[in-house]
């Protein structure tokens, strides 16, 4: 294992665990409990991962699947729920809170420290907790959360088998997914009353469930095996011929546009909340949808046609 895999092991995961310990940081203060830092034993298995991987796998992920993004999930999602859940319930207070003046503050915050002779980390960290908004907290994690995902996946040591090409793709995508499901978080969660708490939980649960894309490697990794050697040989099956397509078309009905859709319309229709944005994304994801159900129908026929021969 050469130097270059090895500090990127270790910076990859580094970040990640800085990441999720500002978020469990913030939870403590906003929860106003010490209790809550035993949310850092969630970076243990983490941290035995790094360790497995440098041992057994020199470092390199794995082909399809990347359980060092799967386990930095786990060890940030939860301080994001309780974080999410917090504010919804205490929403009318935190909202009095001006974006701008959270803005000027910080900035203000930060010259001060900079020329203080009593700087100390604990005492900005606190000014920058008071400054900031709640849901500008929330966002940031959240930002954070996807472009670190994208970074990381990119720092990564390749997975056997995967090219830079197919890592490059898998990128572009992410990048993709990252923005749609942080507008699908923004968006729909603004829309909550206070008469509908239970919309959070659909909403965080859905988010949770989409973030699992990212761990996944399925709908790009055999891209490149997929050529026409394949497609000449009848007797396969739909599955092993387009796998790639169909992994796609499975990620997007089950796992993001699909269940995205379900949660508009069930906030149009059974919460009675109508705006133009919000109707604008539900049409978005329902056009994703029924044009994935059409290139299904599209691949199944041209498999039809190949296996019936000329």
């Amino acid at each position: 294992m050469g130097l270059f895999s090895f500090l990127s092991v270790i910076i990859t995961r580094t970040l990640f665990i800085l990441v999720s310990l500002i978020g469990v940081w913030r939870v403590a203060y906003v929860k106003e409990s010490h209790y809550y830092w035993f949310l850092t034993f969630l970076f243990l298995p983490l941290v035995v991962e790094m360790i497995i991987t440098l041992r057994n796998q020199e470092g390199k992920d794995y082909k399809w699947f990347s359980p060092t993004i799967l386990l930095f999930l786990i060890s940030i999602v939860p301080s994001i729920w309780i974080l999410e859940l917090h504010h919804q319930q205490n929403k009318a207070a935190d909202n009095k809170c001006n974006y701008t003046d959270g803005v000027e503050n910080l900035s203000r915050i930060l010259k001060t420290n900079a020329t203080s002779e009593n700087f100390t980390l604990p005492s900005l960290l606190k000014n920058v907790n008071e400054a900031l908004c709640p849901n500008n907290w929330i966002l940031a994690l959240h930002q954070i959360l996807l472009i670190l995902l994208i970074l990381g996946k990119w720092l990564l040591p390749l997975g056997d088998g995967v090219t830079k090409d197919q890592l490059s793709q898998l990128l572009l995508i992410f990048v993709g997914t990252a923005a749609d499901i942080l507008e699908f978080t923004s968006e729909t969660l603004n829309d909550i009353t206070d008469t509908s708490p239970e919309l959070v939980y659909i909403i965080l649960a859905v988010w949770s469930w989409s973030m699992l894309q990212f761990p996944c490697h399925l709908s790009v990794v055999k891209s490149m095996g997929q050529g026409g050697d394949n497609d000449a040989v009848q007797g396969d099956s739909l599955w092993s011929k387009y796998s790639t397509d169909l992994w796609s078309i499975v990620e997007t009905l089950f796992i993001q546009d699909g269940p995205f859709l379900v949660v508009r319309l069930t906030v149009l229709t059974h919460y009675r909340i109508i705006h133009q944005m919000l109707i604008f994304f539900t049409v978005k994801n329902f056009l994703v949808v029924i044009l994935n159900l059409y290139r299904l129908f599209v691949i199944c026929q041209d498999f039809r046609f190949s296996q019936s021969g000329p």
